[in-house]
């Protein structure tokens, strides 16, 4: 089994919570996720995170604190996905906020969409489960009962 070691952030403002949409192409898409993605060799986890943030929505943030490690094992015997083996996916996520930059679109990357989505709308997404794992951590949802 492989694992994968990835960054994300949770940026929460006026305009609702900031997120990637993933690409159809990506085998889940097009599902809503965090802004994120894979730590490339040697990289900080927080690095990656900023880094991540600014390829896939345009913003440059700085990170707030740590909110939380989700684990989610993906098997391709049991479900639609681009990873070829059954991989633990370890996803580091952080609470931060927007100091520059524009929203925009990636291109040509596992991410096709940007948008800061309204809080009272997240229900309504097709968004993947660590949407609401970084919800609970940040306050914005109850702990499940």
């Amino acid at each position: 089994m492989a694992i994968r070691v990835s960054a994300y952030a949770v940026v929460v403002d006026q305009r609702g919570m900031l997120l990637s949409r993933l690409s159809p192409m990506v085998g889940v898409g097009p599902k809503w996720t965090m802004p994120g993605g894979g730590i490339d060799p040697y990289e900080d986890p927080a690095d990656a995170a900023v880094r991540e943030v600014r390829e896939e929505t345009g913003y440059v943030i700085a990170l707030d604190e740590l909110l939380g490690i989700s684990s989610l094992v993906v098997d391709p015997a049991l479900g639609p996905t681009n990873i070829p083996e059954k991989t633990q996916l370890l996803r580091i996520v952080y609470r931060a906020h927007v100091v520059g930059g524009d929203l925009r679109h990636e291109v040509d990357g596992s991410t096709d969409l940007a948008a800061w989505q309204p809080l009272d709308g997240l229900d309504d997404l097709y968004r993947v489960e660590l949407v609401d794992k970084a919800r609970h951590w940040a306050g914005l949802l109850p702990d499940p009962a």
